[in-house]
């Protein structure tokens, strides 16, 4: 039985409880919230957990093996090199930390020490994503040229990241997941609606070795909620709603056949629409799969699938985006303040 105390109790956090909570491989032994009113409540649901208002109080608890980190990204990098200074396996609620800097640190403390860091892409454990692997991997899709991905919904604004940090690394985990490769170029536009400074639209082109091309639309303005992602192949093109709970995976035995270079400003390639199937795909819940999995690497019984290696890459790519998007929000305002009218003197 492994002893793990978590660290924040807000919207995600709720759901890292009631997942640690179900875990019979797991004993949950301590909270730590900074608002008075969530202690007071985890109180009077047990008695037997141990409270605290600060997380590092309860990291040095020597009750406690394991620590779940579900607090605001600028204090993970903090919160975790602590936990594994004292010897306590980490995961950490995504992105891992705010820079590669710090997650060059937080990688070698945990490989130092010999513990497990663990970054919570939670989609790596969804059977759509375990499913496209298979299918990219085996060449079922063939050859691929693009993914394209829709995230958007109506909020939930965050007060601490912008709309690239809080929903882009669900993304750059499933590529990364999909094609194990770092982009090579990276474009990015966006807009700041609410907050100067702090985008709520984004709108980004990653760019990989070979043929392939990735875009991501990301936004907290949108009327509706739309969680899709379409994978296009030389040979199928798969696309995953995840609204769609009926069938939410459908793969498209569909594509094009390009004529030969010659030809192509005379002849029009060759379209194929074939049938449309819909794999039947596991119910387990994804965050059930990491809490469990983020269990059975600290007992030696797994390899890491998202360990700091991973998060690290990803908030690599984050780091890079944000780059190319303040580049473009910067053009914009130059551009915007030079059409601004400008008042005429008599």
């Amino acid at each position: 039985m492994i002893r793990i105390g978590l660290c924040g109790l807000g919207y995600w956090g709720k759901n890292l409880l009631r997942a640690l909570s179900a875990n019979a491989g797991i004993a949950l032994v301590a909270l730590a919230d900074a608002k008075p009113e969530v202690r007071e409540g985890l109180a009077a649901r047990d008695r037997d957990l141990r409270i605290y208002e600060d997380a590092t109080d309860l990291i040095g608890d020597p009750e406690v093996d394991a620590v779940v980190l579900a607090t605001p990204v600028a204090c993970h990098f903090a919160q975790a090199r602590v936990a594994l200074e004292r010897g306590k396996h980490v995961m950490v609620e995504k992105p891992l930390c705010a820079s590669s800097a710090e997650a060059d640190e937080l990688v070698a403390r945990a490989e130092l020490h010999g513990l497990t860091l663990m970054a919570d892409h939670t989609f790596l454990f969804h059977p759509a994503v375990i499913k496209l692997g298979e299918l990219v991997r085996s060449g079922a899709l063939g050859q691929i040229s693009y993914f394209d991905s829709q995230r958007v919904n109506l909020g939930l604004f965050q007060p601490d990241v912008n709309v690239l940090w809080d929903l882009a690394p669900h993304d750059l985990s499933i590529l990364d997941h999909l094609f194990a490769c770092e982009p090579v170029h990276i474009e990015a536009s966006g807009h700041c609606h609410v907050n100067p400074g702090f985008p709520d639209i984004a709108y980004l082109t990653f760019h990989y070795p070979g043929p392939m091309v990735a875009h991501l639309n990301l936004s907290w303005m949108s009327p509706v909620k739309v969680r899709r992602i379409a994978v296009g192949g030389s040979a199928r093109m798969a696309v995953w709603d995840d609204l769609n709970r009926d069938e939410p995976l459908k793969i498209h035995d569909s594509g094009i056949t390009i004529h030969p270079r010659q030809d192509r400003e005379i002849i029009l390639p060759n379209y194929r629409i074939g049938s449309v199937t819909s794999p039947r795909l596991g119910g387990d819940e994804p965050l059930a799969l990491a809490v469990e999995h983020f269990r059975q690497v600290i007992a030696g019984e797994a390899a890491p699938r998202s360990d700091g290696r991973l998060g690290r890459r990803i908030v690599r790519t984050l780091e890079r985006a944000q780059t190319a998007l303040d580049e473009s929000l910067e053009r914009a305002r130059s551009a915007m303040a030079c059409a601004a009218p400008r008042t005429v003197a008599a």
